[in-house]
C-alpha cells in the first residue's frame, strides 16, 4: 500500500466528541481516490460507483497528522477497484479501512468509457 496524502486534523475537522468527523475523512478519501484514478486513467471524468463497508478502527484528534493509503485491486473495462487505509502518520496506528472502492471512467457525455489500462503506471514512466 502506498500512502499518497497527508492531512493535518484541524479544529474545523472535528465532531462533537472532539475527534475527526467521519464524514470529513470520507470526503478526503473520496477526493484522494478520484485524483489517483484521474492520474492513472488520464481522464478527469471519473466518479465513485461503490464503496464497501467502512471500518473505523480508532480516532484521530486535533493536531494529528493522518496518511491516506491506496492500493489498486483490479482494472476493469471501464472501472478501477481500489482499497484504502488511513493511519496516524506518527504512530502508524490504523484509523480506518475500506476494502473496496470502485471508480468508473466516463466519456464526455457521462457514460462509462473503456480506459484500456491493465496495470498501475507511474507518471515518470509516461515521460
Amino acid at each position: 500500500m502506498r500512502f499518497h496524502t497527508r492531512k493535518w486534523v484541524k479544529p474545523e475537522d472535528l465532531n462533537a466528541n472532539e475527534t475527526l468527523f467521519g464524514g470529513k475523512l470520507l470526503a478526503w478519501i473520496d477526493e484522494e481516490v478520484a485524483l489517483y484514478c484521474i492520474i492513472q486513467l488520464e481522464n478527469k471524468k471519473v466518479v465513485t460507483k461503490y464503496m464497501s463497508e467502512i471500518n473505523f478502527k480508532s480516532s484521530a484528534r486535533q493536531g494529528d497528522v493522518i496518511e491516506i493509503g491506496i492500493e489498486v485491486l483490479k482494472f476493469g473495462k471501464s472501472s478501477l477497484t481500489l482499497k484504502c487505509e488511513v493511519r496516524n502518520k506518527m504512530t502508524h496506528e490504523p484509523i480506518l479501512s475500506v476494502d473496496k472502492i470502485t471508480m468508473v471512467n466516463l466519456d464526455e457525455n457521462g457514460a462509462p468509457k473503456a480506459h484500456g489500462k491493465t496495470k498501475v503506471e507511474f507518471v515518470s514512466d509516461r515521460i
